[in-house]
């Protein structure tokens, strides 16, 4: 029977000590991983914080959330048309109509709201022009006529020294932001018209900006 010697390789007695280096290496580095991880995740919460903070400081000198601001709160001025009543024609079904209500009764305004089924019959009596209406129809005890969303300050200034011509303001349409068409912030350029005596009309004012109104 022949006896095989085995023969041990002069490399097999450095492959332990290699792989044992190898296992040493690779543990260390993922110890500095992980630390380096948490330390990481421990300084997020201040980062959050700082935007946070810079955040808010932005929003508070942002004019568009100044303008945001003034869209949401009306000024109001109790006294401005205290001693002035008028009639509302209006449809019953119509919000912001109710809406212009309320802005004009918050700035002194009087009123009577009527719902009526036929606006137009109500509009020619007052001689509102056809490209001049809106969707209610305004008239002050001494017959002066205010058509649609007309901020009760250009009332106010009207009433104060009104045109000889005049028959009253108007603001023809619906303009988005303007009193009682208030929606998300929203706001269009319009024209307060005046309304005159033999049919023709002339701008009284425009408005540019919500500041305009108030």
């Amino acid at each position: 029977m022949k006896t095989f010697k085995t023969e041990t390789s002069p490399m097999s007695n450095s492959q332990p000590s290699k792989l044992l280096r190898s296992t040493l290496i690779l543990f260390a580095a993922s110890s500095l991983f992980a630390c380096g991880q948490a330390n990481t995740s421990a300084s997020e919460p201040n980062v959050s914080k700082v935007e946070s903070s810079t955040v808010a400081t932005s929003n508070t000198t942002n004019p568009n959330a100044t303008n945001a601001a003034l869209m949401t709160t009306p000024a109001s001025n109790p006294d401005l048309l205290k001693n002035v009543s008028a009639t509302v024609y209006k449809d019953a079904n119509c919000g912001c109509c109710k809406d212009w209500i309320s802005h004009a009764e918050d700035n002194g305004l009087s009123t009577t709201a009527h719902d009526v089924a036929d606006l137009a019959l109500f509009k020619e009596r007052y001689g509102v022009p056809n490209d001049m209406r809106s969707c209610h129809t305004a008239v002050t005890t001494d017959g002066y006529v205010f058509e649609g969303h007309v901020p009760a300050k250009y009332v106010a200034q009207f009433l104060e020294n009104p045109p000889v011509q005049a028959l009253g303001l108007a603001v023809p349409g619906m303009p988005m932001g303007s009193p009682g068409m208030e929606y998300q912030n929203k706001f269009d350029p319009y024209q307060i018209m005046q309304l005159n005596k033999d049919g023709t009309s002339e701008v009284y004012a425009d408005i540019s900006s919500v500041q305009q109104q108030l």
